[in-house]
């Protein structure tokens, strides 16, 4: 929304449009402002301490009074708050609005719990190196995170100037679609310029910045924003891998217009709640499951079942069924961690297929012999 279209009643917050601010930005703010306190966007948070911009520009904030046990609801890049008036000091952040979307991946450790990288999203950019061989899987975990996110996934195939040939790219690129139906494949080179203006055109908004370290998106931002802004290390030449350029999330406003954050490299990316996410990421197969004869077809041994009958006859890629299998059976343990009901279910689920295995196995001997 164009800063025209913000309420009359709050003319300096037009200032905020650049960085998203919009109407109805305006109204979930109404109650703090009878409060007397700012709006503001987050844009790097460092230890209890953040930098919220408001109209009035850049401002240092504590995070005291909003942290909360879950750490969902933690203060996070792209959140917009309710900031102390210039007046105070210190100057606390005293409120989060409620976000619209969220890209949130689960932590290392073993309490299940989910860790939000970036609040307010409208586009995820997955940054993967043609420098190293492509992981397909690895594409699509990022996929379904993205998905579930409630922002438009883009994979960006980055460092294409190392590729030899325009038919390689090609092929590469052919290779990334296939894992990613529904979602723009851009191959692009920051270092030559190749594909940056694309890429600028599409991401409107607020987007995120995700990939590996090494996969080049500190170099991708600078390309975008026109300017060395981030700072850049070289890849190991031992192991072609980088090293974290990115320690913190960083928002930072687009010449072309909208915002980008950007992330440190992501060593793990292990999904949270995702199911819906990995879906989208395999609508193939979920397309192909409607025809299956059972509704809970488990797409192992059934009879009638579509999905096995697309990997027979070719239609379906034995990788892409391996990989559905794979992360609805990770997204399943992650749930089942916290939700004891759901834990019976599956040890019930578990135990009747390895009954019917059983059977199916007996079945065929008797059959052979």
């Amino acid at each position: 929304m164009s800063s025209s279209s913000l309420p009359s009643s709050s003319p300096s917050r037009s200032a905020l449009a650049v960085y998203g601010w919009d109407g109805g930005w305006e109204a979930e703010f109404a109650r703090f402002t009878e409060q007397g306190l700012l709006p503001g966007r987050v844009v790097r948070v460092d230890r209890g301490l953040c930098d919220v911009v408001t109209a009035e520009g850049v401002v240092r904030a504590d995070t005291e009074f909003v942290v909360p046990r879950d750490p969902m609801k933690v203060v996070c890049t792209g959140d917009w708050v309710a900031v102390d008036p210039e007046e105070r000091d210190p100057r606390y952040v005293r409120s989060l609005l409620p976000r619209r979307t969220s890209f949130v991946r689960s932590t290392s450790s073993k309490r299940s719990e989910g860790q939000i990288l970036a609040a307010n999203v409208d586009h995820a950019v997955i940054a993967v190196s043609l420098a190293a061989e492509l992981d397909l899987g690895r594409i699509e975990r990022f996929l379904a995170l993205a998905w579930e996110s409630g922002a438009q996934p883009v994979v960006v195939l980055t460092k294409a100037d190392l590729v030899p040939d325009a038919a390689t790219t090609a092929h590469l690129v052919s290779d990334v679609e296939t894992a990613a139906p529904g979602v723009q494949v851009l191959a692009v080179s920051a270092e030559e310029g190749h594909g940056i203006d694309v890429l600028g055109a599409i991401l409107d908004g607020t987007s995120v910045l995700l990939g590996q370290s090494g996969a080049g998106k500190s170099t991708l931002a600078n390309a975008l924003l026109g300017a060395d802004v981030m700072h850049v290390h070289a890849v190991r030449d031992v192991d072609g891998k980088g090293r974290h350029t990115t320690t913190t999330r960083n928002l930072l406003v687009l010449p072309t217009g909208g915002v980008l954050i950007d992330t440190p490299g992501l060593r793990g990316v292990g999904l949270f709640d995702a199911e819906a996410g990995v879906g989208q990421v395999f609508s193939e197969i979920e397309a192909l499951a409607e025809g299956c004869r059972f509704h809970d077809c488990a797409h192992d041994a059934e009879p009638g079942c579509a999905v096995l009958a697309a990997l027979d006859d070719g239609t379906l890629p034995p990788r892409r069924l391996d990989s559905y299998r794979k992360l609805l059976r990770e997204n399943q343990r992650l749930a089942a961690r916290t939700d004891a009901r759901l834990r019976d279910e599956m040890r019930r689920v578990w135990k009747m297929r390895g009954a019917q295995g059983r059977a199916a196995m007996e079945a065929k001997r008797g059959r052979l012999g």
